[in-house]
């Protein structure tokens, strides 16, 4: 099953220094049945792309958690064993929850298949919407509009030899 976990810059730095992932368990974002019921489509890969936008909404929570991260979201897209993975059937229809996974095992980073990460462009908006996105979270309409404003950025697709360069350790 493909999962996205949701980091910040220096999380993705300490997984290339470390070698791991994350340690299970952990949240991560997937397809789920709920997910699926509330895309309302059959296409796997626009599925995959609302797992990745949920990830990347998970990532500005982190943002607005780390204010001395680098305001870029990271979103890290990995192959776990299906067994490894599951959606929380109690939380399933919760909207905050849509997507939302529990993996169990630990995940090196050398299991990555992509990183995803904002653009410089996207920083302003994203510093804005890391800002916000706690009252968007409790209903606020404005601070709502600050995060749409975050999510109007495509993440941008690397391949996992590029995370040293991300990350500033590389060429």
């Amino acid at each position: 099953m493909r999962v996205y976990v949701p980091l910040t810059l220096s999380g993705l730095a300490e997984a290339y220094k470390t070698g791991e992932l994350e340690t299970g368990p952990f949240t991560a974002y997937a397809v789920t049945p709920a997910l699926r019921e509330w895309y309302l489509s059959d296409d796997i890969e626009e599925l995959e792309y609302a797992a990745l936008s949920r990830a990347a909404l998970a990532s500005l929570r982190l943002l607005a958690a780390e204010p001395e991260a680098a305001r870029r979201r990271v979103v890290v897209a990995v192959d776990v064993p299906d067994r490894a993975a599951a959606a929380d059937p109690d939380r399933g229809l919760d909207p905050a929850a849509l997507g939302e996974v529990r993996v169990s095992q630990d995940v090196t980073l050398a299991k990555a298949a992509a990183v995803h990460v904002d653009a410089a462009d996207a920083e302003a908006d994203v510093t804005a919407a890391a800002s916000a996105v706690g009252a968007a979270d409790a209903g606020d309409d404005d601070a709502q509009f600050v995060v749409d404003g975050a999510e109007d950025h495509e993440l941008l697709w690397f391949a996992t030899q590029e995370v040293p360069g991300l990350v500033g350790l590389g060429e």
